[in-house]
This record gives structure tokens, sequence and C-alpha cells, in this order.
């Protein structure tokens, strides 16, 4: 068994699962080098009481790749994100780089980032100056001078493949909130840029319009193989549309990877507590006597480990209704999800105010007992050092 190294307690290093960098056979489209960044007060001129926003941050996506920026509020992400645009990047303390096409963002001309690097911001009406969706799709491309047959082309296109032939002719304060989304995100697609930056631009979506619009992107990303960005916090988009993700915390880039890679071989706790619906269950534990063990419950062997305190981490989809399973929890309730059932129950031990597991609807549960016993999947389970927070490989 070995210990990752992760210190995610400490700002100033990365955490990664795999390489920040995309695979070899696959040019650069945008990187970000040891980009550290912090906003500070205009009358504090020495930056001494800056905010730190990121710390180090280091990423490099792949030409034609969807990835995909994710943490909590404060991340860092739509900072990191604004960086590779010059006309919205913050103000404030910054040193590293960021390249876009092989070429520092800073040397970009406004002309050739308009055309290089698409932005769509996380309110579309803030990006929307004209009266009509057709102006306003025309816009950049006249900013450009570009001659009427290629701009009339290029807005038809768009329109075309994103379904706007019907709001062609309105005007775009009559817009609802979707439709809104979908022509900010049709002004940036006419311009091709080789770099589509969004900053969680569903967050202001209801529901059905958010997976729709979701859907949309990912179908338009797929058809032109542009280069994509996207930033949000809902780890259901994280999950399901991208490539990679970038799982971000305090300006610290904490895990790098495939989607289903990251959320089966989390490199630390935060990282584990993060993905996930229902959420993982996390428990206090220690190893003894190279036995991992929650209270009394010796749930794995952990072979060469000396004895400490660790979180234990349990996905729902982890545990095993057994009649002498090792883990023994106050049956709280069944829930029936169809082909699954979520079993809800409470332990001691748990940090979690309820424990869920989740399991087939075909075992049957005795809802009358007061309480229920588990074994693990050991591929389900992760181990965390109780102080750094770092995984512990058994």
């Amino acid at each position: 068994m070995e210990v990752v190294a992760t210190t995610p307690q400490t700002p100033t290093s990365q955490s990664r699962s795999t390489s920040d960098r995309p695979s070899a056979n696959r040019p650069t489209a945008v990187e970000w080098r040891d980009v550290r960044f912090a906003y500070a007060p205009a009358s504090d001129a020495s930056h001494k009481s800056a905010n730190r926003v990121l710390d180090g941050a280091s990423l490099a996506v792949a030409q034609g790749e969807f990835c995909l920026l994710t943490g909590g509020t404060g991340a860092g992400k739509t900072t990191l994100l604004r960086m590779a645009k010059p006309e919205v990047a913050p103000n404030g303390s910054r040193s590293g780089d960021v390249l876009v096409m092989g070429r520092d963002v800073a040397h970009f001309s406004a002309a050739e980032s308009a055309g290089t690097v698409g932005y769509v911001a996380q309110v579309p009406s803030t990006q929307i100056v004209c009266d009509s969706v057709w102006h306003e799709l025309a816009f950049g491309l006249e900013s450009l001078g570009m001659p009427q047959a290629e701009m009339h082309r290029r807005v038809a296109e768009v329109c075309y493949f994103l379904g706007l032939d019907r709001l062609f002719r309105r005007r775009t304060d009559e817009l609802s909130g979707g439709e809104q989304q979908l022509v900010a995100l049709a002004s940036v697609l006419a311009m091709e840029p080789r770099v589509l930056l969004l900053d969680e631009p569903l967050s202001n979506l209801d529901a059905r319009l958010r997976l729709q619009t979701r859907e949309e992107i990912r179908k338009i990303q797929r058809a032109t193989k542009i280069t994509t960005v996207f930033v949000t916090h809902d780890q259901e988009e994280a999950m399901s549309i991208s490539d990679r993700i970038v799982v971000m915390k305090a300006g610290v880039v904490q895990q790098i990877g495939k989607p289903q890679e990251v959320y089966d071989d989390p490199v630390n706790l935060f990282v584990a507590k993060f993905l996930g619906t229902p959420p993982i269950n996390v428990w206090k534990g220690e190893i003894r006597n190279e036995k991992l063990c929650i209270g009394d419950a010796l749930l794995l062997d952990a072979p060469g480990q000396k004895d400490r305190a660790v979180f234990v981490g349990i996905r729902p989809e982890g545990f095993v209704l057994k009649e002498d399973g090792p883990l023994i929890c106050r049956l709280g309730g069944v829930e029936v999800m169809g082909r699954d059932i979520s079993i809800v129950s409470t332990h001691e031990a748990s940090l979690n105010s309820t424990i869920r597991s989740i399991i087939s609807a075909e075992t049957k549960v005795d809802t009358a007992a007061e309480t229920v016993r588990f074994a693990v999947k050991p591929a389900k389970v992760f181990v965390f050092d109780g102080s750094s927070e770092e995984r512990i490989r058994i």
C-alpha cells in the first residue's frame, strides 16, 4: 500500500492523478503555466492585503478537447478561465503565462483575440448589445469588416445548426433566458474561434432548459471539434459532458482526469466529497493492527500500514447487504428508486447526518428491523489520512 502525496491543505502545490498536459499526440490549444493571481484594493499598491485567488495553477487543453473546470465557490475556476481572454481578464497582481495556440494572450490584438478566443458569460444579457437577433449574430463579424456574403453565410449556418431560424427576426429583449443563452453562444460561434470559453453558461436556466442547452453545447462541440473550456460548480455537468475535468479548491488544482477516473480514484478527501450524487459517505475510522476499522467493525485488510486515525469514504453503491456484515448501522428507512433502493441509516462514526446505501431493488430489506448490516466493496472504499486528508491506498 502506498500513500499518494497530494497536500490539499497547502495551496502552493498541486495534486493530480493524471498529468496536467493533454495526450502527446494532440497539440495544445490553450495552456496556463504556474498561474498566480490576487485581487487587491486599489489603494494598496504593494498588494500586501491582496486576496489570493489562484496559486500556481497549471493546465494544458488539447485542440478539440472539451475540458471542464469545477469546484466550489471561490475555487478560482472563473478567474482561471477569464485570464485566457484579455478583454474580460480580471485586474490584479498576477504571474505565470497563459498561451492560446502557442502564443501569450497578453500579446493578442483585439481583432486577434476576437477571432481566436470566444467567451460566453454566465449572464448572457451582459453580452447582448443589439436590438435584434440577426444584428446580434452579425455584430462581431461586422466589427471585423467581413464581406457581406461571408457574414450572411456564417450567421445562416450557425442559426440552422442551433435551431435559431425561428428567432431570426425577433427582438433580443423578447427572448427567454434559454433563448438568450443560445443567441450569445451563436454569436460567438459565428466568429469561428479556435477556443471557446464558457463561464457557467447554464446556471441561470431552469432544469429543463439546462439539460436541453447542455446537450446542445456538447453536440456543437462534437460537430465543430472546437476546443472548449467550460466552468461549472454542478457536479452532474462535470461528470456528464466533458472529456476531462479539473477539480479546483482555493486556487489550487486538486485533480485532473477523465470524469469516471476521478470519481473512481480521488486523490484526496475533498475530491471524493465533491463528486458523486448521492454524496460519498464519510466516517471517522482508524488503521489498527493492519486492519481498516470503523469503531469495532473490521472492514478491510491494510497490510504494512502503521496505526493511525483516518477518514473512510464509502460510495453509496459500495455497500453489500449481508446478515453477518461487519458494519452495523441503525436503520432509518428505505427509499424505492425503481431499479435500485436507497437504504437510509445512521452510525455514530459517520460524518454524514444520514448514510445512503444504494443496492438492487431485488434485494429484500427487513424494514421492521432496528439495524442493518453491511459488507463493503473494496473498490468503492477510499481511505484518507486523518490529518492531511491525503489518499492512502490499501
